[in-house]
């Protein structure tokens, strides 16, 4: 509910007018920096501890695979197959 009331609270905020262009640039391109910490502390983060393990290369592998603009499932693919390879690997 707290949620949805947030949501709601920023059109009726702006009551029909539009952002500054300064703003919007910076609302348009919010998105990136938030998805990469959630990445980030998905994969480092463990409870309260840092956790360096297979992870890691799952991500780096995404990374390269979205480097080279492969299809989203494939990407996923990649990261897993990384992933499950060198858990195999670490014993």
């Amino acid at each position: 509910l707290v949620t949805y009331a947030l949501k709601a609270a920023g059109p009726l905020a702006l009551a029909g007018r539009t952002l500054p262009t300064r703003l919007n640039r910076v609302v348009a391109v919010l998105p990136i920096p938030l998805l990469a910490a959630l990445v980030v502390t998905s994969t480092l983060a463990t409870g309260e501890q840092w956790s360096f393990d297979a992870r890691i290369a799952g991500l780096v592998a995404a990374s390269v695979a979205l480097w080279r603009r492969l299809p989203f499932v494939m990407v996923v693919v990649v990261a897993g197959v990384t992933t499950a390879a060198v858990r195999a690997l670490a014993g």
